[in-house]
């Protein structure tokens, strides 16, 4: 019986994941850094990874960031949530209803897909704790980062970093940069689509490859995906313009510690989108222009497989139970 109910108990774990990801391998471990200094503090090993691994093939869109508030939001004392995405009609995709200790989210007409902006480096971290440690009730603290403090910049913000064991996580700069300028055999692209030829930015219904949405073609966000012949050589899309995006690094100024983001977006120059320009920002900035994506040691199971899995566990083990009872 305990089995039984250890076995029920999981399958209930793995209903409550609402998001999925499509997770794309970044494989050949131990590849040769670009020789171009193209990384904000790494130059010496840019884009060499030593280990394969998952990165989401699209940006983390409003749908998804959805799901996490309606998780972990109803009175949203992390500021999870940025009224903007409510109040900005052109590029903001989510609203929020109701009271704190109530709140609920809804995603607004026609931006499901679309990438989510408006959130924050610690936002994203959030999010991967989220995933990390399987969604539903997971916890947003602790996991694949630690945060510190219980508030919307942890008292911990100039020092939090990936901890040990980590499954589920955001980006490094260099997990971010091999998926998309490299290409095992090929070497270094300039472009985030196999290319070194500058990016054209078209609408998504002119995409011969070699497209983006950057400036001005659109001027608005796009589903994730929709330049559909401009994937990069691993399989990643948009990781050149639509939303830029955050990732690990630690940057130190006058100001403190500043997050990597990467990637250009929607009104950015097409040149902005190539290797040779990372950015850094304020990790507490939540813009229009900025998103992010997640990454991964061993990709998240499919749930509809786990419970199949499940199920059969269960069966199996009533069918051993009555064999024994004879």
């Amino acid at each position: 019986m305990r089995r039984l109910l250890v076995l029920a108990a999981l399958l209930f774990a793995l209903d409550a994941r609402a998001v999925t990801i499509d997770w794309v391998l970044v494989g050949d471990p131990g590849n040769a850094a670009d020789t171009a200094t193209n990384c904000v503090n790494s130059p010496a090993d840019c884009g060499s990874v030593a280990y394969d691994y998952y990165i989401s093939k699209y940006e983390v869109t409003n749908a998804q960031y959805a799901e996490f508030l309606n998780a972990k939001a109803a009175s949203d004392p992390l500021g999870l949530y940025n009224t903007s995405m409510d109040s900005d009609a052109t590029f903001g995709g989510i609203t929020r209803s109701g009271v704190s200790g109530s709140y609920t989210y809804t995603v607004k007409g026609g931006f499901a897909n679309k990438p989510v902006n408006y959130v924050s480096f610690y936002d994203s971290l959030r999010f991967a704790n989220w995933l990390n440690n399987g969604q539903g009730i997971g916890d947003t603290e602790t996991g694949a980062y630690t945060l510190l403090g219980g508030t919307a910049e942890p008292s911990n913000s100039q020092t939090v970093a990936r901890n040990g064991g980590a499954n589920i996580f955001l980006t490094s700069e260099n997990e971010w940069y091999k998926a998309a300028y490299y290409s095992a055999g090929g070497g270094y692209f300039d472009y985030p689509t196999g290319t070194n030829s500058v990016i054209g930015c078209v609408a998504p219904g002119s995409d011969t490859g070699n497209s983006a949405n950057c400036c001005c073609a659109v001027q608005a966000l796009t589903n994730a995906g929709a330049y559909a012949f401009s994937d990069s050589p691993y399989g990643t899309f948009d990781q050149g313009g639509n939303v830029a995006e955050w990732n690990e690094e630690i940057v130190s100024n006058e100001f403190g510690s500043y997050r990597g983001f990467r990637g250009g977006y929607w009104d950015f120059n097409a040149v902005g989108l190539s290797s040779s320009v990372p950015y850094t920002g304020d990790p507490t900035f939540e813009s229009v222009f900025v998103g992010f994506r997640v990454a991964s040691l061993v990709p998240e199971p499919d749930a509809g497989l786990l419970g199949t899995m499940g199920m059969l566990s269960v069966l199996g083990l009533a069918a051993s139970r009555r064999r024994r009872a004879h």
